[in-house]
């Protein structure tokens, strides 16, 4: 019973008599993160079923839930065009209901014998042989009663069926103690219930509401739980930034003389949106505690430059700078250009990563240790425990929702309370940045550099592919160059997809005059470095490639991207991609070839790509497409997500938390106590404490 008695000593003595929670069950609840009364209380339905009254049959509405009562007039068991049990009832309207069971039991056919009056309770839909309810509930008319409230209808498990679990939960809501943590006055003034009336209400709400209202999220009843999480959420990221500010950091005053040596030799101006952000990361290098700053930008909008300039102030003030990248292509990216900006001024610049070979490696962790280089750039290798720093003062951390929490804080610990400076080309939509990054500064380039091309974005299908490859052979014969992005790297017989290898065999026998490499992930480093020298230096028209190349590649004579399988991708990978493009003077285009059939979610992500360029609004439209879980990334980057709030909806309810939160902090701590130690016993870490 070890399973089970975590949960059970949180409850009276008379409810663990009712439950009757054998390990069996505990372990099914634990599937559903059910683990405390709390975390039952919490577990709200998913819908309702109305079983407080009888429908009639012929005033029954199609696809809504409703119960249905009914004498049975026929019954027999079909074998065509598969094995059904099929009845037919009979109300007092004179309508006929047939009850449709494709999986059966003797049972069944015992229940619905003819005459005998039932009671059925699911969706009517139009049938082949008039109105039908596929796999009704159903139960005796004669003993059976009206249910009292509406029929809650929980997320679940197999093995545990939905009155155990309704008796559960009731047990929990009248065995743990609903105080409200926040006070009348707040509620009032926010016209909020009360958190017990809450969620009685949700559990078990009166056949005064309708199956609409209770699904809307709208009603004050859900408005409150929503609230109360959004409040603990910002109360936490308060506090993490209160506990980061009140830390010790080196200030950072560089003396502007290599920043101004690099200026000078820079082939463009800085943008004034460039020039903004570099001075808010200075004024927060030169603060006494670390700097936790976020630096966004879309794509082609000049981070690197920005990044390469911070890390020059740092080094200046006397201190060490690493750079992690989270793929290799990305990580040479910037290793080859800070190379180019830092070794002119008489600076070293080290590369380590996973698949360099032992005695380069060790060389360059030698010279980081010694102090000897003054800035490391490399891969997750940069957090390993055998590199070490002198005096590490300032780490860049690029894309960084692809590396986890522990993964960010290993290379940060390098140092003493280091300051940190993040970048990301997925412009994170405001309500993201109000709710999961408000911890964080933000710093936004909102402007891209003078020289940029816009780019014509074509979505195609992929039955049309020799009209691509023309299209692609007509831009490389101006002189251009193009990329040919495919999703996977070998035959997959589940997606049956256009893969790298195939693609390049293809294009190599339709376009014989054209030099075509293939670059993947699974390449060796020195490989992939050899493929994309050739490609930079105009030696290969056309690049075959899977994802790898979505960040960092830069080569401003490649002016066609060509996506395979485009509907397969997400928006971000897209935008991504076909940013890649548009860095030369020559007009680009970005061909998306798709395959029918289209899903939903396939067609509104296109929709979305072809629409849009500016990455702002393509990335609130995939937080609604998607949700902020898939748009973050969370099980590898760890932030934490909300259950019952929906940021794009509930945006009010967000900034109403916020200045609630502030105010509670300053005024009231014994409050702030409560609600956290409320929401977070849910889950450890739910909400990023």
């Amino acid at each position: 019973m070890a399973a089970s008695a975590a949960f059970l000593n949180a409850m009276t003595p008379e409810h663990q008599k009712l439950l009757k929670i054998n390990d069996a069950t505990a372990k099914k609840l634990a599937k559903l993160n059910l683990n405390t009364p709390w975390d039952v209380v919490l577990h709200l339905p998913l819908r309702y079923e109305d079983e407080t009254h009888i429908m009639p049959i012929a005033d029954a509405p199609l696809g809504t839930p409703c119960q249905v009562e009914g004498e049975v007039v026929h019954q027999e068991v079909q074998f065509k065009p598969r094995k059904q049990l099929v009845a037919q009832i009979r109300d007092g309207s004179g309508s006929v209901l047939h009850l449709r069971f494709i999986h059966f039991y003797p049972s069944h056919q015992k229940q619905l014998a003819a005459g005998k009056r039932i009671r059925a309770v699911g969706e009517i839909k139009h049938g082949f042989y008039g109105d039908e309810m596929i796999h009704p509930k159903i139960r005796d008319a004669e003993s059976s009663s009206l249910a009292e409230s509406l029929t809650p209808v929980y997320p679940t498990v197999n093995g545990l069926n939905q009155p155990t679990l309704r008796r559960i939960i009731q047990a929990a809501l009248d065995s743990i103690p609903l105080h409200d943590t926040l006070p009348n006055e707040l509620l009032g003034r926010l016209k909020l219930p009360h958190l017990a009336e809450s969620l009685h209400l949700l559990h078990a709400p009166p056949p005064s509401f309708t199956i609409h209202q209770l699904s809307n999220g709208a009603l004050p009843a859900w408005q409150r739980l929503k609230f109360d999480e959004l409040l603990a959420q910002q109360l936490s990221m308060r506090l993490a930034r209160q506990k980061r500010i009140s830390g010790q950091a080196k200030p950072l005053r560089g003396t502007g003389e290599w920043s101004q040596k690099l200026l000078l030799a820079l082939p463009f101006a800085l943008t004034a949106a460039q020039q903004r952000v570099l001075a808010e990361i200075r004024a927060d290098m030169q603060q006494p505690h670390p700097m936790h700053r976020l630096l966004q930008g879309d794509v082609g909008s000049g981070k690197t430059i920005v990044a390469a300039l911070s890390a020059l102030t740092a080094i200046e003030a006397g201190c060490q700078v690493a750079v992690m990248a989270p793929t290799e292509i990305l990580a040479e990216q910037h290793y080859a250009k800070f190379k180019q900006w830092f070794e002119p001024l008489g600076l070293s610049v080290a590369w380590l990563s996973g698949s360099q070979r032992k005695k380069a490696k060790e060389t360059n962790k030698a010279a980081v240790s010694d102090g000897l280089t003054q800035i490391a750039v490399g891969t997750h290798a940069l957090f390993q425990d055998d590199v070490e720093f002198q005096n590490l003062g300032l780490v860049i951390v690029d894309e960084q929702h692809r590396f986890g929490v522990a993964q960010r804080l290993a290379l940060k610990n390098k140092g003493q309370d280091v300051h940190q400076l993040m970048m990301s080309a997925t412009p994170i939509p405001r309500t993201l940045a109000m709710s999961f990054f408000a911890d964080l500064d933000v710093s936004v380039i909102d402007e891209l550099p003078p020289n940029r091309t816009p780019i014509k974005t074509r979505l195609v299908n992929s039955v049309r592919r020799a009209e691509v490859e023309g299209f692609v052979l007509n831009t490389c014969r101006k002189g251009q160059q193009a990329y040919w992005v495919c999703p996977l790297i070998e035959e997959s017989e589940v997606l049956q997809l256009q893969t790298a290898t195939e693609t390049l065999q293809t294009l190599q026998t339709a376009l014989p005059e054209l030099n075509i490499g293939l670059v993947h992930g699974r390449m060796k480093s020195v490989e992939k470095a050899e493929v994309m020298d050739e490609f930079i230096a105009g030696r290969l028209n056309v690049l075959v490639a899977t994802t790898v190349i979505e960040v960092g590649v830069d080569v401003p004579n490649a002016s066609l991207m060509v996506i395979e399988h485009a509907e397969r991708m997400g928006l971000a990978q897209l935008h991504q991609l076909r940013g890649r493009v548009g860095r030369g003077a020559a007009a680009s285009t970005c061909v998306l070839l798709f395959s029918e059939p289209l899903g939903e979610v396939a067609k509104a992500r296109l929709k979305v790509i072809y629409e849009h360029t500016d990455g702002f609004e393509i990335a609130r439209q995939d937080l609604n497409i998607r949700g902020p879980g898939e748009f973050l990334g969370a099980r590898q980057s760890g932030v934490p997500m909300l259950r019952f709030a929906n940021l794009e909806e509930d945006l009010q309810l967000l900034e109403q938390a916020r200045e609630i939160a502030t105010r509670l902090i300053e005024e009231r701590p014994d409050i702030v106590e409560a609600h956290l130690n409320r929401w977070l016993a849910s889950r450890e870490g739910y909400l990023g404490v």
